[in-house]
């Protein structure tokens, strides 16, 4: 990334409002509310709601200021008192959606704040056309197949305001979004980045900068401003590129410094949680998130993901009725109810649901992954593959879309395609045993076993979550006749199981004790044969053959065979197996916890 990225016009901004600026420093939380208010106030004059929803939030977590220390509302410049009339009418047909109209009052303006609403009126005008041609079928719509005409007329005239750095950090954060979607990244980061420095208070250049950074090494390249609000950005970045330590560390801080009454530190905290799946502390902090604000909508689909993988019916029914409550028309409110569609195993009204949001917002991230979950399960591969496709272009760190398109080629009996997304989708989340299980059953399908072992041993040293990948790890040595490492898996697996304290059936379990009573057999372990057997005994599917074991052991003692001392058992059964703990050699396990494949 250019350096040169955050060479700033400060002059550029020096019309737009008298204090924008805001040092690291958290020390005056008074001067921070004051900030937080002004920049409210400015970016909703803007029609930018969601930016002005996020500090009139954030300032709401802090301390009342009195009479004598509210600021002042901006003075009014000359060119904005000649176009008050036009930006006063265009401002309400902009807010009841009229965009086109409202550009045409603005045509001609000279003021920085109605030139503003007039680019970005243009530009949203454009989108609106773009989406209602894209949701009208919600068919196979390629990339770029449905444009906003208006962009490339866009670009032309804010690149000759930037070039004459007559831009302030509105217009720069204009600027920066159109370049995006006319996919010039590097151009969108280079002004993203400006617009920070012009303008460090406006959330939304942060945000949209934030979607552009793609790794953490991208981010150590950027210049940006040394600004409060610059933790806020990193703790968000950090949270989406999973690297959570670092996220709820940044949080925690900011919590510590004053703002803990803040409602959208602890839903970052609780979507943070959700991320590393510890389902419990996610599901708790949302709980009091929803006690301390009923009525949030935002983040509640992620809360309905959590009471949909705990299995919990009538919570996310609840929760689905709550919301229809306040507002059915929410893209939010639409997943929670196709969640709990599918909860239900109504597939196909979960996928209607899961489409309503797309008709509200065709760039919804979490509908289009989820409704390529819904084809999965309507085995309809092709509209899967469809569904994730849009949901990478919405946003290519969305692991679960390309663990998705993984899953559907492999449906399809593509390996090499599968190989590919499941890469993809290990290299966003590098600790996640389920990406590494099915990159390693990849690898054994393509006949690359050495591979296939480095991905199942390192699935189990990162924290196997579905407690598969020792039992996969021990068949490909079983395949490769390495009958001790594979007998090492198996009671490594077996000890796992019964050291975790959880109730809960294990299909492979009867696996493992067939495979250790043959080995123990063959090492002439009796002792040790006759408990794996005696477990075998337990199950349906092998309680015949651990019958049968019994008897030959129990023959062979009578017929005076004495145990082996030479050939050694890998290392010792649980003790709750094992009535007699028979001293033996521990063979030490694949050294290949460093390995990455």
């Amino acid at each position: 990334m250019a350096a040169s990225s955050s060479v700033v016009p400060v002059a550029a901004t020096a019309a737009v409002v008298p204090v924008l600026s805001s040092s690291a420093d958290f020390s005056n939380l008074r001067e921070i509310k004051k900030q937080l208010l002004l920049i409210a106030g400015l970016t909703r004059e803007r029609g930018l709601l969601h930016s002005s929803k996020w500090s009139a939030e954030l300032a709401f977590s802090l301390p009342a200021l009195p009479l004598s220390e509210l600021q002042p509302p901006p003075p009014v410049t000359e060119e904005d008192a000649q176009d008050m009339d036009a930006y006063t009418l265009a401002k309400a047909y902009f807010d009841v959606k009229e965009y086109d109209r409202a550009a045409h009052f603005l045509h001609g303006c000279n003021s920085k704040k109605a030139y503003f609403l007039y680019m970005y009126s243009r530009y949203l005008s454009g989108e609106k056309k773009k989406d209602d041609e894209t949701v009208d079928s919600l068919g196979p719509l390629e990339k770029g197949q449905v444009k906003n005409e208006a962009l490339r007329e866009l670009r032309v005239e804010l690149s000759k305001k930037h070039q004459a750095r007559e831009l302030d950090g509105f217009g720069l954060y204009l600027y920066g979004v159109v370049l995006r979607k006319l996919d010039l990244v590097k151009e969108a980061i280079d002004v993203f980045v400006e617009a920070t420095h012009v303008l460090p208070l406006h959330w939304g250049a942060w945000l949209e900068l934030c979607n552009l950074i793609t790794d953490k090494e991208m981010l150590k390249f950027l210049s940006l401003p040394d600004t409060w609000m610059k933790e806020f950005f990193l703790a968000h970045i950090y949270t989406e590129l999973q690297l959570i330590e670092e996220a709820l560390q940044k949080y925690q801080n900011l919590i510590d410094v004053g703002f803990s009454k803040s409602s959208y530190i602890v839903s970052q905290i609780a979507v943070a949680y959700h991320n590393i799946r510890d389902i419990d502390k996610a599901l708790s902090i949302f709980n009091e998130l929803r006690k301390q604000d009923p009525y949030r909508i935002e983040n509640m689909d992620t809360f309905s993901n959590l009471l949909y993988v705990r299995s919990m019916k009538s919570e996310l029914s609840y929760l689905a009725h709550n919301l229809c409550e306040i507002d059915k028309y929410r893209v939010e409110t639409c997943c929670v109810i196709g969640n709990y569609y599918s909860l239900r195993s109504q597939h196909e009204k979960a996928a209607l649901y899961f489409q309503r949001a797309l008709k509200l917002n065709p760039r919804y991230l979490g509908a289009w992954t989820l409704m390529g979950h819904e084809y999965m399960e309507m085995k309809n591969t092709s509209a899967a593959i469809q569904a994730y496709r849009h949901a990478i272009e919405v946003n290519k760190r969305d692991y679960r879309a390309w663990y998705g398109l993984g899953q559907t080629y492999e449906i399809l009996k593509m390996p090499f395609y599968c190989l590919y997304y499941y890469r993809r989708a290990h290299q966003l989340r590098p600790n996640d045993s389920r990406m590494l299980v099915a990159l390693g059953e990849c690898y054994e399908k393509l006949n690359q076993l050495v591979e296939a072992k480095k991905c199942y041993w390192r699935a189990y040293a990162v924290g196997d979550v579905e407690k598969m990948a020792l039992v996969k790890l021990a068949k490909l040595h079983e395949q490769l006749t390495e009958s001790e490492q594979a007998a090492q898996c198996y009671i490594k697996y077996i000890q796992d199981i019964y050291s975790c304290g959880e109730i809960v059936e294990h299909l492979e379990e009867s696996t493992a004790f067939r495979y250790l009573a043959q080995y123990y057999f063959k090492c002439k372990l009796w002792d040790e044969a006759s408990t794996c057997a005696q477990k075998c005994c337990a199950f349906n599917d092998t309680r015949e053959e651990g019958k049968a074991l019994l008897r030959q052991i129990l023959q062979l003692r009578n017929q005076g065979e004495t145990p082996s001392t030479e050939m050694p058992a890998p290392f010792f059964l649980p003790a709750s197996l094992s009535a007699n703990n028979t001293p033996t050699r521990r063979v030490s396990p694949l050294n290949l916890s460093s390995v990455t494949p």
